[in-house]
């Protein structure tokens, strides 16, 4: 049995690596898509061009407004000109807010009354606009701490935030791209592998050698599980020293969460494979697959947000357990002890999708 699966796995592994080109792929691209994701995907709001719309042109208004642009998430691009320009700018895109101080502002905060100001934010991006309005109460809150004292006896509120001090998201959402380039690269190279077999018409000739399904299925997955820990480790790496990702956990705890996420999507590309004859259809069926699993993982959207029937169907998709696992281990430092049941989830799904591949592939090949 040992040396059937020597061959095989030699067998695969010079398949796939004779072409540089698919080199290129299966070790470029998830660096490449890491470097993309990582400056692309972000949540954090930074320059916003803002319209300041100033009509009490006083030391404290722009004290004020010098808040706002210090604070490195809004640029004045335009401090002159009434409301009228300041909304045409934003019809045109060429502002995303205005800040408009109206006159008396300056002895409001003297007089210790209430000072109004008003920041009119493009909403055409709700979530950019949220993000927008939350920077604002900030900078609005700090200065008025400045300007006026706070009564005796009063309640302060510090805030601080734990595991992502800086609240920055690529730290938030480098982690989630390893999990879905391993699962993207692994089920394509896996269901096309055997695929590929059934074009040629070379599985006929390993279906009549001594070789066993379940060998056969071990020879084709164990490289390309080799080749998901060498992605896992590339993208880590470039993580942690090109986006300062920190890695607070286990190494060889996230290497073992590795090898049951890993069996997960072997067992999906093999049964992919035994559904399809093509290579083409091979690719479909694995694009069609793969979009609802980033989409109910909690990659981009939280899980709680979603309707409830569909949180139920998160509980079958391996990569909502492993985002869990890698953001524990990357920024939390969290162990076995804490990560135990998505662990459990991946390796009775692991084993599951595996051994269901394994008596397709007899039924299919009988």
């Amino acid at each position: 049995m040992i040396e059937r699966l020597k061959r095989m796995m030699i067998k695969e592994f010079l398949q796939v690596l004779r072409d540089p080109r698919m080199l290129g792929v299966i070790f470029g691209v998830p660096l490449i898509q890491t470097l993309v994701f990582g400056y692309a995907v972000s949540t954090d709001v930074t320059d916003v061009p803002t319209a300041v719309v100033d009509r009490d042109r006083s030391p404290a208004s722009r004290e004020l407004v010098a808040a706002f642009t210090s604070s490195g998430h809004f640029r004045v691009v335009s401090a002159e000109g009434g409301m009228e320009r300041a909304q045409a700018m934003l019809d045109d895109g060429s502002a995303g807010a205005v800040l408009r101080i109206d006159e008396g502002f300056a002895g409001d905060l003297e007089g210790g009354r209430t000072a109004r100001v008003q920041l009119i934010v493009d909403g055409t991006d709700s979530n950019t606009a949220r993000v927008v309005l939350v920077y604002a109460n900030r900078i609005t809150e700090r200065f008025s701490g400045a300007v006026r004292a706070a009564p005796a006896g009063g309640v302060q509120l510090v805030h601080r935030a734990w595991f992502n001090e800086n609240l920055e998201s690529r730290n938030f959402f480098v982690p989630g791209i390893i999990a879905m380039l391993v699962m993207l690269v692994t089920v394509i190279l896996t269901s096309m592998a055997v695929v590929r077999e059934k074009e040629v018409g070379t599985i006929e000739q390993l279906l009549v050698s001594p070789i066993t399904p379940a060998e056969f299925i071990l020879g084709k997955t164990l490289p390309f599980a080799i080749i998901g820990y060498v992605d896992v480790l590339l993208v880590s790496l470039l993580g942690v020293f090109w986006f300062d990702v920190p890695i607070r956990g286990s190494v060889l705890l996230l290497l073992l969460a590795t090898t049951f996420y890993l069996m997960t999507t072997l067992g999906i590309g093999l049964l992919i494979s035994t559904a399809c004859r093509t290579q083409q259809q091979a690719l479909m069926m694995v694009f069609l697959v793969f979009f609802p699993f980033v989409l109910l993982s909690g990659f981009m959207f939280p899980i709680e947000n979603m309707p409830r029937a569909v949180q139920y169907l998160t509980w079958v998709n391996p990569l909502r357990y492993f985002l869990v696992i890698l953001r524990g281990i990357f920024l939390k430092g969290t162990g076995v002890e804490i990560l135990w049941p998505q662990m459990a989830a991946l390796l009775a799904m692991g084993a599951a999708l595996l051994a269901a591949a394994t008596l397709r592939f007899r039924k299919t090949s009988a």
